[in-house]
């Protein structure tokens, strides 16, 4: 988010690689990267710990982790194919802005979907597998998450509220060409 931020401020991602949209890229690269890294730590991690005997023989517990999976996977995949590869990966800050402020479904249930639908993954998962520590990490994302839309959320907001200002501007220059 900083290096976003940093290019939201400098336009040198976009320098560097020729434009926005590459630049965008070359920001989402690593953290697709790095997204997957920490997804295949975390698997690893809930197969290497001791398991909670509870949760292994409770029969409800596949059924509720199975439900968690499912729900946060269509709030992830959905919130991708709304927002594009742009508008998941910062591309707002690059200038590559979306016609409006999304507001539909799933966006019109939680504030940032992708991040509820990820913690509701990492939770399926450490019930799936029975993990204490499981769920130790879980509220660990679940904070991170937190913690990056309070910086997030505002500055987002503000570069939509700077375009429509943009938008009121031209249109009160055009009204005043035609009159």
């Amino acid at each position: 988010m900083q290096t976003a931020r940093w290019e939201f401020y400098t336009k040198r991602l976009s320098t560097m690689f020729g434009s926005p949209f590459r630049g965008c890229v070359a920001l989402a690269v690593p953290i697709i990267f790095f997204v997957c890294l920490r997804d295949i730590q975390y698997e690893t991690t809930l197969k290497s710990q001791p398991k909670w005997e509870l949760l292994q023989t409770m029969p409800v517990s596949k059924t509720a982790a199975s439900g968690l999976l499912a729900v946060g996977m269509t709030l992830v995949i959905w919130s991708f194919w709304t927002l594009g590869f742009t508008g998941t990966f910062f591309g707002d800050y690059f200038g590559i802005l979306l016609d409006q402020k999304v507001t539909k479904f799933p966006y019109n249930i939680p504030y940032d979907p992708m991040y509820l639908g990820s913690t509701l993954n990492f939770l399926g998962l450490a019930i799936w597998h029975a993990s204490p520590v499981g769920f130790i990490l879980t509220g660990l994302v679940g904070t991170s998450y937190h913690v990056a839309l309070k910086y997030e959320r505002p500055f987002t907001d503000a570069i939509y509220r700077q375009k429509e200002l943009r938008i009121a501007s031209q249109k009160r220059e055009l009204n005043k060409k035609e009159s």
